[in-house]
């Protein structure tokens, strides 16, 4: 999902049809002042937010949206791109203003790099100075790490009680048959997927014990044991949903993926009062709070743009 990509051509603006823009909508959300846009810092201000087309993306856009409008922007409404190239190319070309963007998603899909940073505070930092010259500011990081990890059901955690990756390897190497795999065919080819996590862990898993599928269909099979582990996101709502446990990537194999808010630097100079509308609210979002929005949409079927308005007005950003 996050590390999804049009072709290249739209890096040039070429955009296929299915990639591009949409022409935009008003957001007409009856909202004022909470915590955040007291003043209205941003009254006399139009601005555009985008997104990428997933139910997190969704969620946080309008949530970005939302906060604007409470410190008194006209917002238009230009999320759910499809793909990560045309959400990030409107912003730096100015036909959107800001969004929502993941770190990791920044060092290595957009800026070339092979190797993650493993902290994930220096590798907000290398993307926000790399990406100055690209005209985007990345603003302040949130602890919502939207990254891969290894999931089990309840009952595979009370048999085995495996909290973090190398108890994991350790349990592969004590009992093989024990860690079966349900996993994506990227994950499974990825240097940073299962590959790089058996390097790095030290693991040797048998091709038999690691099956490839769809992703919805890793959430159900883990949680009816019909794989001991499952490929999962970390924010994705089903966790929760399903009662999973995830393990803990002690050795911070994984790249991170911290949502952040990306702005055109030309915007912002003009707009500084942006930055300190929206770094409370970013700073309020985590896992557990993305597990739960998302949850919302993706298992209860709610509208994303309905479920990011709860929110900000049950935390009190927003009236």
């Amino acid at each position: 999902m996050r590390r999804r990509v049009c072709p290249v051509l739209a890096a040039l603006l070429l955009v296929p049809a299915g990639c591009g823009l949409s022409s935009g909508s008003p957001m007409t959300d009856d909202v004022g002042p909470g915590t955040i846009g007291r003043g209205e810092p941003l009254k006399g201000a139009r601005l555009t937010v985008t997104s990428k087309e997933f139910t997190e993306q969704l969620i946080l856009g309008a949530i970005m949206g939302i906060a604007f409008q409470a410190a008194g922007a006209d917002v238009v409404d230009r999320t759910g791109i499809q793909g990560s190239i045309g959400s990030r190319e409107a912003v730096r070309k100015g036909d959107a203003d800001a969004q929502f963007e993941y770190t990791g998603t920044g060092w290595i899909t957009y800026l070339g790099n092979s190797d993650p940073i493993p902290d994930p505070r220096k590798q907000w930092q290398a993307v926000r100075d790399s990406d100055l010259r690209n005209g985007l500011t990345w603003l302040q990081p949130s602890k919502l790490d939207n990254t891969y990890a290894l999931a089990m059901n309840r009952a595979g955690f009370r048999k085995y009680r495996t909290r973090t990756l190398s108890e994991v390897a350790a349990l592969s190497k004590k009992d093989p048959g024990a860690v079966t795999l349900c996993v994506e065919g990227e994950f499974a080819n990825r240097a940073d997927g299962l590959p790089g996590m058996e390097k790095a862990y030290g693991m040797s898993l048998p091709a038999r014990n690691v099956t490839q599928m769809d992703t919805g269909i890793i959430y159900t099979q883990v949680a009816k044991g019909g794989c001991a582990y499952g490929e999962v996101f970390t924010t994705d709502g089903r966790i929760t949903s399903m009662h999973l446990v995830v393990t803990a990537d002690d050795k911070k194999f994984f790249p991170h993926y911290n949502a952040t808010p990306v702005v055109n630097t030309k915007v912002l100079e003009k707009w500084p009062a942006i930055a300190g509308v929206i770094e409370p609210v970013t700073r309020k979002l985590d896992n557990t709070v993305a597990r739960t929005l998302n949850a919302r949409v993706d298992v209860d079927g709610e509208d994303p743009h309905q479920v990011a308005l709860d929110w900000m007005k049950q935390e009190g950003f927003v009236t």
